[in-house]
């Protein structure tokens, strides 16, 4: 139920930690790298599954700012993986009015697939359909910090004074500023951290913490997720009548 006693409508914005590729691939004897492309082919499921279940926005953590204490061979292998993903999957994105946007720190990330990033969202800037952002070297106290840097440049360059700062400036200097905030937020795997990921953007999100692997999860388990968001009590702080 809604803070104003009515029924919760289904989440407009659902955010996915993706985790558990590595041990999906392990308990097979297969390499990591297995792991990561069978949960890449994933992606794609839930991205169509999204239409029918209401949901308008789909924000995936791709790559921490963390990942790079991974093996040299993984992190190689999931940056493979990442053009790959964009060159293979770019025309089809296009043709279901997919629109992509990448948050996150890119001038650590390679400069090919800086411009296979920047090439897809260009093309896909004009879609309607579902909003599917990918989180590339992201991480949410590093986003914070970045956009702490420019609102206090704009401080001193005049363009903003101090006073006018409040709750609602920060969102306008963060990588999500043209999103809605989540309203529901899920990890796979077994874990229940949020792991850096989307920390301001998610205060009052909801979220689910489920045991299946990622490559496991079918476009079933996300309908009943979704499904079941609709049966919380939002309050967002107040008390219900």
């Amino acid at each position: 139920m809604a803070d104003d006693g009515m029924p919760v409508s289904g989440p407009r914005h659902v955010a996915i930690i993706m985790d558990g590729n590595g041990r999906w691939a392990q308990a097979r004897g297969r390499p990591r790298l297995f792991g990561h492309h069978a949960g890449a082919k994933r992606v794609k499921e839930i991205v169509r599954a999204c239409p029918d279940l209401g949901v308008k926005y789909l924000t995936i953590f791709g790559f921490s700012t963390e990942n790079w204490k991974r093996t040299q061979s993984e992190v190689a292998g999931l940056m493979s993986l990442f053009r790959q993903y964009i060159r293979k999957e770019a025309r089809a994105l296009q043709a279901e009015g997919v629109r992509v946007r990448f948050i996150g720190d890119r001038p650590r990330l390679d400069a090919k697939l800086r411009e296979l990033m920047d090439e897809l969202e260009e093309l896909t800037k004009d879609n309607e359909g579902v909003n599917l952002t990918i989180a590339l070297n992201y991480g949410g106290r590093d986003e914070v910090a970045r956009a702490t840097r420019r609102l206090a440049q704009d401080v001193a360059d005049g363009k903003l004074k101090p006073e006018d700062v409040g709750e609602e400036t920060l969102p306008k200097y963060l990588d999500t500023r043209v999103l809605p905030d989540p309203d529901l937020v899920i990890r796979t795997s077994g874990e229940a951290r949020i792991s850096n990921f989307l920390l301001w953007q998610s205060a009052y999100s909801e979220y689910e913490f489920i045991d299946t692997l990622w490559p496991d999860f079918s476009r079933d388990v996300f309908s009943g997720l979704v499904q079941s968001y609709g049966t919380r009590d939002r309050r967002f702080g107040a008390v219900s009548a």
